[in-house]
């Protein structure tokens, strides 16, 4: 009887070494005439525990990890799922308490299927929500995702089905949908592993909008940073095409719609979607004016849906179990899940996909398990490197949209980022205007000439020159920067600086915060 071992196939596993592992996996079977199924499956997001190697029992998997070529010998050498005294054994994979407290809808494949397997995507209701969609109506399928209350999961946060409407209702002879995979957040992980561990939940999610929309070709716009996602993409779309669930005449549908990978450009302002869409063309990636919108004026100037990989992954659970199975997680206008990425200095470090509503102090503690460093966590950054750093007094406020808005912050992709006490937070706003510097695609004064001048004003308060005064000057280019700038580049970039400033005075030198302009 041929017994199932799974090493993952994740960036990050393999960046640990979970090729070697799986190679003595298969050496240790051959050489001991084991039959043994060796699965490359996806991570679970428990990166800590990377590589984790999991064995199939009668009773479930169960996990050992982190694993090195060496332990395998041993954990053959001890009858594998029933080497329950090695160091490195879990126990039951599903009862490990950083999986079991998760609420997984959009990742609840990861870690268990073959990403490259139609049949285990099939086996675990994969293009379920497909077929679904294919019996109803363009306008009813949009009215799902309009009940479902999903909204963008890039960082605006804008409901997903009243974009869809939007290029539903624009004529044209084409739309487009296209999915921003150029993933560039410090901290955020969570679309890579989707596209290496469950491409088809992507593909589905896409087709599904084409279907909605009447568009018949999309566009997955992949971070250049992520080669094996690319890989694992173009794969997919070719065995979804050869069963018909790409393509022309979709499951004899009379549908059709494609899928093109297209590398980024390595730029992170091609994270703004006109500046993605530039890029897309063959131009320079700068960020265009709106109006008009991407939804009425956006690829080849033709309606497009521009959602990133998160928002059109969740599609088909809602597709697949109703809108109100899915509106039913989270709280207020924040519904269902999202993936949360912990990173930084975090002990347990990966994704925690939970419902709206939890704190950053659950998450921080109850999963991430405190700082790495062991020592005091200072600060979290939240939404990416153009997000606030949130302060002790705020980290048991609950992780939804209208919540983090109130208090000047974003959720943006769900990229937690920690910091213990020893960061200087001056460095970390500092940080924010030079990397503004750096990305700016030049467009607008505000962002180009604003971040150089925040950067040296910023050196000019830590070094005592004039302080007070420098701090005015500070908050008045970030009013401006904010209302001015032509994209979130340049308008989010005094978030991390304000709030270090305000949260943090003693970093920059003050005695106390800045007074309100």
């Amino acid at each position: 009887m041929s017994i199932s071992v799974f090493v993952p196939r994740d960036s990050a596993a393999l960046a640990v070494g979970a090729e070697r592992v799986a190679k003595a996996v298969a050496t240790q079977a051959h050489n001991r005439n084991i039959d043994v199924r060796l699965v490359r499956n996806s991570s679970r997001g428990m990166f800590w525990l990377e590589p984790l190697l999991e064995i199939s029992t009668p009773e479930g998997r169960v996990a050992f990890g982190p694993v090195e070529p060496e332990d395998v010998v041993d954990i053959f050498e001890q009858g594998l799922a029933e080497a329950t005294q090695h160091p490195l054994y879990l126990g039951l994979t599903a009862e490990i308490p950083y999986l079991k407290k998760q609420e997984r809808l959009t990742f609840a494949r990861m870690g268990i299927t073959d990403p490259l397997s139609l049949t285990d995507y099939e086996d675990h209701e994969g293009f379920t929500g497909l077929q679904h969609a294919l019996a109803m109506s363009g306008q009813d399928i949009i009215q799902q995702v309009l009940d479902s209350g999903l909204r963008g999961r890039g960082g605006a946060a804008f409901p997903a089905g009243i974009k869809w409407r939007t290029v539903a209702a624009t004529p044209a002879k084409q739309r487009y949908i296209v999915c921003n995979a150029d993933e560039g957040d410090s901290g955020t992980f969570s679309d890579r592993m989707t596209m290496e561990g469950d491409p088809f939940m992507l593909i589905e999610g896409m087709t599904i909008a084409g279907i909605a929309t009447d568009a018949t070709v999309g566009y997955i716009y992949v971070r250049s940073e992520y080669p094996h996602a690319i890989a694992v993409l173009n794969e997919a779309i070719q065995i979804a095409e050869a069963a018909g669930y790409l393509g022309a005449n979709i499951l004899n549908s009379g549908k059709s719609f494609s899928l093109i990978v297209r590398k980024a450009a390595g730029s992170y302002v091609c994270g703004e979607e006109t500046a993605l869409l530039e890029s897309l063309e063959g131009k320079r990636g700068i960020v265009r004016a709106k109006p008009p919108l991407p939804a009425i004026e956006g690829l080849f100037g033709l309606p497009t849906v521009v959602n990133n990989v998160i928002t059109l992954a969740s599609v088909p659970i809602i597709l697949a179990r109703g809108a109100a199975f899915y509106k039913n997680f989270g709280v207020g206008r924040s519904t269902g899940t999202l993936p949360f990425q912990l990173a930084g200095n975090i002990k347990f470090g990966g994704l925690v996909e939970k419902a709206f509503g939890l704190t950053l102090r659950e998450l921080v503690f109850d999963f991430g398990g405190g700082s790495a460093s062991g020592r005091p966590i200072k600060a979290i950054q939240s939404g990416g490197p153009l997000g606030t750093y949130i302060p002790e007094s705020q980290w048991d406020l609950p992780l939804d949209y209208e919540t983090f808005i109130a208090i000047g912050g974003t959720i943006g992709h769900g990229g937690m980022v920690v910091h213990d006490d020893t960061a200087d937070m001056s460095k970390l706003a500092r940080y924010a205007m030079e990397f503004c510097a750096l990305e700016s695609c030049g467009k607008c004064t505000p962002c180009r000439i604003g971040s150089t001048r925040g950067t040296e004003v910023i050196d000019k308060i830590t070094s005592g020159k004039d302080r007070e005064h420098q701090v005015v000057l500070l908050k008045d280019l970030c009013n401006t920067m904010t209302y001015g700038s032509l994209c979130a580049m340049g308008g989010m970039t005094p978030n991390p600086v304000l709030s270090a400033l305000n949260h943090f005075p003693e970093d920059f030198g003050l005695t106390h915060a800045p007074t309100a302009a």
